[in-house]
């Protein structure tokens, strides 16, 4: 049905300058909408346990069975007319198609029980509102005057440095993220009980999210070729199951003796790699692709890393965005940490999240933890590969149906995972997507990393975090600058929240130039 509607739009296009036709289009649209949305509708229903998401949910349906159309003629169409091209609808779907349909229908005089009733301004904003309520769930309540929150990721020196986390608080954090890949549990109990008087004595709020660390593929060990310390374009890196005894390593074999050589954390990755498969190492700094396959592992040649050479060293991330891993994202340790997170987190975050059985087994895990009479953790899931953002929509009914949800566009792994020159693009549609299922957003990887690192910017840096005010946080990695980062975030989320609101600009007087000179020369 929706593609013999999407065919009606283009073959009518040039007839679209007729107000009748325009709104006969929008209220077959309509229609089709509304029924394949309540399809949809109808299969995740049996999903939803809690009542408050339901009209969310809906709202999404709506969305997905809209966005099978192609409307830009459509939204020409409408902008003369002076009404919503639909650019904003995320939120609103159908009180957005019906506000606009019952004006266009005044204006062709159309008889009144032809239309739909036009929507309350409490119906037609029930979404924004909806989305604020939703994320309070998850980042907790915000008491100043930015709507956006902020995330902080504490390193391990937290655990000894109080007035550091009092410092970050003070400057207007409002979330803190401990990574369980690193430290252990006597280091996170410490963080957290400074988080805990660092909220007292402030009176801010801060929640805090666990991060488990998922089974991440990493360089667990290096050998490099004798007088080398970094690795160019053009060599070779043989990654191997286990690295060799080197006392009885055969010198014989070019291959062993002078090449780059590592092992993975995860060796059953291996097995599963064939030849012409990429490989990225540390966050896309290095590439390459298998280039044979060997008894003990594969050759990787080198294609990308500064014309001055990379380092690559023990505990750098791998990803292999053409090959199927299938890895379960819950590990024993993750399990492990689970006991812990549970009886302290406000916020489980989950890493390597691709399919629904992924968050139902986290979901199981959490209920075999969890007292009965206790508050459910929020769940935040991280997007970072292709397959998550195909299962989006699925993802976020079978969690945000049983327990507050968010998601964090985990944009390290996603860029390197889908190809940078996509990664705005995929961007945008996660954040379409969880806007209209009213579920807040986490803005995460790199977010002015210089000024956290080095305590300069840049003005790229600068764009990016104005950018960020259309999620519903901004989280900041660890650095020696954070809580200067902090701040000059703040300032910046504040000033941007004035010209802007998700999409839609805010239209406030413009003080950067002055009317006076212009006035007075008419």
């Amino acid at each position: 049905m929706l593609s013999v509607q999407n065919h009606n739009v283009e073959t009518q296009s040039r007839d679209l300058d007729d107000p009748q036709v325009l709104l006969a289009t929008l209220q077959d649209i309509r229609q089709s909408v509304f029924q394949e949305g309540q399809q949809i509708f109808s299969q995740w229903e049996p999903h939803i346990q809690r009542h408050y998401f339901i009209k969310s949910a809906k709202n999404l349906a709506y969305y997905l069975a809209l966005r099978h159309h192609d409307l830009r003629t459509l939204q020409a169409a409408l902008t003369p007319w002076g009404l919503s091209s639909l650019g904003r609808i995320e939120a609103r779907v159908l009180p957005n198609l019906d506000a606009v349909i019952s004006t266009l229908g005044a204006i062709c005089s159309s008889e009144p029980k032809s239309l739909p009733s036009r929507p309350s301004i409490h119906s037609f904003l029930e979404g924004e509102y909806l989305l604020r309520n939703h994320t309070e769930d998850v980042l907790g309540k915000i008491y100043n005057q930015r709507w956006v929150r902020i995330m902080a990721t504490l390193p391990s020196t937290a655990a000894n440095n109080y007035k550091n986390i009092q410092d970050l608080l003070h400057k207007g954090t409002n979330c803190v993220r401990i990574n369980c890949a690193h430290d252990s549990q006597q280091t996170w109990e410490a963080v957290i009980s400074h988080v805990r008087r660092a909220e007292a004595q402030t009176g801010q709020r801060c929640k805090i999210m666990m991060d488990l660390a998922g089974p991440k593929p990493r360089i667990e060990r290096v050998i490099a070729p004798y007088g080398y310390k970094h690795i160019f374009p053009g060599d070779s890196l043989l990654l191997r199951r286990e690295l060799p005894d080197l006392a009885s390593q055969d010198n014989s074999n070019s291959l062993t003796s002078g090449s780059w050589q590592a092992t993975c954390t995860i060796p059953s990755i291996i097995d599963k790699l064939q030849i012409g498969a990429t490989v990225w190492i540390d966050d896309g700094r290095i590439g390459g692709y298998v280039e044979c396959l060997m008894p003990f592992g594969v050759v990787i040649k080198i294609t990308h890393a500064r014309d001055k050479g990379e380092k690559i060293s023990a505990g750098k991330g791998l990803n292999f965005p053409d090959t199927a891993l299938k890895l379960s994202p819950l590990t024993d340790k993750d399990k492990e940490d689970l006991d812990f997170i549970v009886t302290r987190a406000d916020i489980v975050g989950y890493s390597f999240v691709e399919e629904v059985a992924d968050i139902e087994l986290l979901q199981q895990e959490l209920q075999a933890r969890q007292h009965k009479n206790s508050h459910p953790l929020a769940l935040v899931a991280k997007i970072e590969t292709p397959q998550a953002i195909k299962n989006l929509p699925e993802l976020i009914i079978h969690a945000a149906g049983k327990q507050p949800f968010g998601v964090m566009i985990a944009r390290g792994d996603l860029a390197v995972e889908i190809g940078y020159q996509r990664l705005a693009e995929m961007q945008e549609e996660i954040l379409w997507l969880c806007e209209a299922a009213h579920v807040p957003v986490i803005w995460a990887t790199q977010v002015l990393e210089q000024l956290v690192k080095k305590g300069v910017t840049n003005r790229a840096e600068m764009t990016d975090a104005a950018m960020a005010e259309r999620a519903e946080c901004v989280m900041l990695n660890k650095g020696r600058y954070q809580a200067q980062a902090v701040s000059i975030l703040d300032d910046v989320l504040k000033r941007m929240q004035e010209h802007q609101s998700k999409k839609t600009s805010q239209l406030r007087a413009l003080h950067s130039w002055e009317f006076d000179g212009i006035i007075s020369d008419s």
